[in-house]
């Protein structure tokens, strides 16, 4: 019998969509049956699925609020379900902020919920000036420039570490 995955994110301009469908994809070459669903569009239960897994973005430091209520109204259902997380931000562009474990976000995250997955991950973003509104951009720009970051406004940089995101799929699929 084929284990049925569901993965539920939050992505503000795209790049947790695109790893999610890295992770789908793997999971599905291992198997799996496997359900992708925004947090605007669930409509079952995480008890619906053998193994749950969320991610989610960070944008002006914090994930979507609605992933956070997702997580508060679901935990029972979380914790009787093989569940993961991962989070996807730019500090963890940074290899010693590129763990649940020394990611400030992630860190943070988690004390601002009363759940623990079973397993966790921080992957990095990409940044696309171009891409972002004016304001946006601005912020986004003196964030980086704090963070010692590139602040040219046509800097355009994939972040995220793929190899890391599909040995992440192989863990999802081998918990």
């Amino acid at each position: 019998m084929k284990t049925k995955i569901g993965i539920l994110y939050s992505t503000v301009d795209g790049q947790t969509l695109k790893i999610c469908n890295v992770i789908k994809e793997i999971l599905v070459e291992k198997g799996n049956t496997v359900e992708l669903f925004s947090i605007e569009d669930f409509d079952k239960k995480v008890t619906d699925f053998d193994k749950f897994l969320i991610g989610a973005s960070i944008r002006y430091g914090k994930h979507n609020p609605k992933i956070i209520e997702f997580i508060n109204k679901n935990k029972a259902d979380l914790n009787k379900t093989e569940n993961a997380f991962f989070s996807v931000n730019l500090v963890a562009r940074k290899p010693e902020k590129a763990t649940p474990e020394t990611n400030p976000y992630y860190i943070k995250f988690l004390q601002t919920i009363d759940w623990i997955p079973n397993k966790s991950a921080v992957f990095a973003g990409k940044l696309d000036y171009q891409k972002y509104p004016f304001t946006d951009r601005l912020m986004i720009q003196l964030i980086m420039w704090m963070t010692k970051g590139p602040t040219n406004s046509k800097t355009k940089i994939e972040y995220t570490d793929w190899d890391k995101v599909r040995e992440f799929g192989v863990l999802i699929s081998n918990m």
